[in-house]
């Protein structure tokens, strides 16, 4: 899981010659994980304190002269360096004046200047040579190794230390042709590769580094959208000539109908990539966003509108996103998990009896997307009728493009007649980018035209399983205005990958609808049927399972009572016979949300948005939901779909976490407060009690069992 948080502005930028050039020449790490250095593509340096977003110190070269590799910190001596006019290296620091700073005059054109945490900076010269500050500053003048044939130019650089190791690697280009430099020190070698390329209308727009496991790991995305990965040691002898690199495809991100011109990827762990200039799937071109794609699951985990045209550039520190866009410099903090379909659905993990529905399976994606050969799919056997062969065959010569242009223009009862067509017919591993094709047109259209809704082929494209949050991230949002309240349960049910934002949004929207609204909503009959159940209840001899008992809790030292004046003519929140506090239809929608997979992290700052009201009534149902679990193991074991009792205490806590400070405050939240800790007290003392005895059960085992038991026997077990 990924999560973009809100951004804020570090700085404006300065105007260029023209819109779409890039104003910022680079950014670096400053002294402290604080602090950024900010190059622009004129003629200042700037330091600043991130979190205060204020300036620490600024320095500008004089006119005529310009900065040609953007300024580093030293670690080992905490001055700062920059190349201006392509040979003068200049050192300084925070009190010095920048017009007396310390100068040196090199021999040869410098590229770039690294600098490397706890060692000396590295100097990358533009013809391939290599030198460490230090010993460059000794001797100045000394001569510079040209490496690169003519015609060939760097276009990227970038430095590591792994361990002892330093490294120093750069891509070059020389008429079309990429290649990948790495340039290794302690004993000094220099390896070649060549980096394919896709075909000839393809450029490269982005590289990056990162190591791992020993490993440079290479990421670059091209003009087709195609983002890339390779892999070479840092360590290893020398090698002769030039080496092929070999690539991994990632993720084919949407481009639309042309080509990338200006976008930049950035790889933030194993798992998640964070991409600027390239289109977003479901707003196109319209908008600009930033990003961040999961290439293990190939899904959008999460996104940011960004206000004016971006430079393709992407800085990375301290776990915030720095991207220059129209006149600003944003920084934005990102969080990234460990994730995997598994964990995600693992919340969904629940005893399925007859009758039950499975969960919903999780695609292949990085096979379909890859063009991996496909199993193929088992059909089921059976007699095809005349009619049945002749709606096959009408089906199979609908193309999935013919749909998506129908859609464009068609009536409403035309695009679903077609779609429902469509549908019969597609098979194999293409159905699932179809789906995706079809749904986000659809969404479109009713985006763009608000009396075409078709909630038939929405829901029929839901039904198929192919479906999911990331492929078509407006379906929610739009179901949700229109309040199709049946679609959305439909939607929450089928997609293990909703953003914890929307999660909210369904939250509020089922707490605030009436239900006279909800009268004529179709809701899935199994889960009327389970909350008929719950809301009935019923109880055995006065006693009820799972330990829970009027008596424990009457027993409890604890003081809080509800007032006789308030607790009369109304059910107490500790009444086992206690009313639902909501409709049945708007109940068995919260269930929905209580079954919804989400990361608490990520779900807290959303949840804090609901109100005062809105909290106390979902306290009270989830209240009431513990209640009826508690007192009869049966509902959960009658083969429905339902939440469990731990989905249940968690988002109580949850919803505590987020308000209690506002709640405390809330008269009509006082009881509630006070008779949830008193169970909470209760519920601690049966756990203590039931581990006194735990010891004792583990010796059970030990114990020597009598042979011969006959027919009938009745054996006592002494303990104690």
């Amino acid at each position: 899981m990924a999560a973009l948080c809100d951004g804020f502005t570090l700085c404006g930028l300065a105007s260029g010659p023209s819109s779409a050039e890039a104003r910022i020449l680079c950014i670096e790490q400053g002294r402290e994980a604080d602090h950024v250095i900010v190059t622009d593509a004129r003629k200042s340096i700037t330091v600043y304190k991130v979190s205060d977003q204020k300036p620490l110190g600024s320095w500008t070269v004089k006119q005529g002269q310009t900065i040609t590799s953007p300024a580093v910190y030293n670690t080992q001596t905490g001055e700062y360096v920059v190349v201006t006019d392509n040979k003068v290296i200049r050192v300084w620091k925070d009190e010095d004046c920048f017009d007396k700073a310390f100068k040196a005059t090199v021999s040869a054109d410098v590229a770039r200047v690294h600098a490397l945490p706890d060692s000396e900076p590295v100097v990358l010269f533009a013809r391939g040579g290599v030198r460490i500050l230090d010993t460059l500053l000794a001797a100045p003048q000394q001569s510079i190794e040209e490496l690169l044939p003519e015609g060939e130019v760097i276009r990227w650089s970038e430095s590591f230390v792994k361990g002892k190791q330093k490294v120093v690697v750069f891509t070059t280009e020389q008429k079309g042709e990429h290649f990948v430099y790495l340039h290794r020190f302690n004993p000094n070698c220099l390896l070649k590769y060549k980096l394919e390329m896709e075909d000839a209308g393809s450029c490269l727009l982005s590289v990056s580094a990162t190591v791992r496991n020993k490993n440079i790991s290479f990421l670059y995305l091209c003009s087709r959208g195609c983002l890339y990965q390779s892999e070479v040691p840092v360590s290893g002898g020398p090698a002769e000539g030039v080496q092929p690199l070999p690539r991994t495809l990632l993720l084919k991100l949407p481009v639309g109908d042309g080509h990338l011109s200006v976008a930049a990827a950035l790889s933030l762990d194993e798992a998640n990539v964070a991409v600027v200039g390239v289109p977003h799937p479901s707003e196109g071109t319209r908008k600009e966003f930033l990003c961040i794609w999961n290439t293990h699951f190939q899904t959008l985990q999460a996104s940011r509108e960004l206000l004016g045209q971006p430079y393709g550039q992407l800085w990375c520190f301290s776990g915030k996103l720095y991207v220059p866009h129209g006149r600003v410099l944003t920084a934005v903090p990102y969080d990234c998990q460990q994730s995997s379909l598994a964990a995600a659905l693992g919340r969904l993990k629940q005893g399925h009896g007859e009758g039950s529905c499975p969960p919903p399976p999780v695609r292949s994606w990085n096979s379909l997307l890859h063009e991996a050969a496909a199993q193929p799919q088992r059909s089921t056997r059976g007699i095809d009728t005349r009619r049945s062969k002749l709606r096959k065959s009408q089906a199979a010569s609908i193309t999935v493009d013919q749909v998506l242009e129908d859609i464009k223009t068609a009536l409403g009862e035309d695009v679903e007649r077609e779609v429902e067509s469509f549908l019969m017919g597609a098979a194999g591993p293409d159905l699932q980018l179809a789906v995706g094709q079809v749904a986000s047109q659809l969404v479109t259209r009713c985006l763009s035209d608000p009396s075409f809704y078709t909630r038939n082929s929405l829901a029929r494209l839901v039904h198929t399983r192919c479906l999911c949050h990331s492929v078509c991230p407006g379906l929610l949002p739009l179901v949700l205005e229109k309040k199709d309240y049946s679609l959305v349960q439909l939607c929450l049910q089928h997609f293990p990958d909703i953003p914890e934002e929307v999660t909210c949004a369904c939250l509020k929207a089922f707490i605030d609808v009436s239900d006279g609204d909800l009268e004529a909503v179709d809701i899935e009959p199994d889960s009327m049927s389970l909350m008929e159940d719950i809301s009935v209840g019923w109880r055995k001899d006065g006693n009820l399972e799972n330990g829970f008992s009027p008596v424990l809790l009457e027993d409890d030292g604890y003081e809080a009572r509800i007032p006789p004046s308030k607790s009369r003519g109304r059910a107490g929140l500790l009444d086992l016979d206690v009313s639902c506090p909501v409709g049945l239809k708007k109940a068995v929608l919260l269930n929905e949300i209580l079954q919804t997979a989400h990361t608490e992290s990520f779900l807290l700052p959303h949840l804090k948005d609901l109100s005062v009201q809105q909290v106390l009534l979902f306290l009270r149902y989830l209240w009431f939901l513990y209640l009826k679990f508690s007192q009869d193991f049966n509902v959960r074991t009658s083969g429905l779909r339902s939440p469990t009792t731990v989905q249940i205490i968690d988002w109580v806590c949850l919803v505590l976490d987020a308000h209690f400070t506002v709640l405390v405050m809330v008269p009509e939240a006082k009881d509630m407060l006070s008779h949830l800790n008193k169970f909470v007290r209760s519920q601690v003392r049966l756990i203590s009690e039931l581990g006194k005895i735990q010891g004792s059960l583990q010796n059970i085992h030990k114990l020597k069992q009598s042979e011969d038991v006959g027919l009938y026997s009745i054996e006592i077990i002494e303990l104690f």
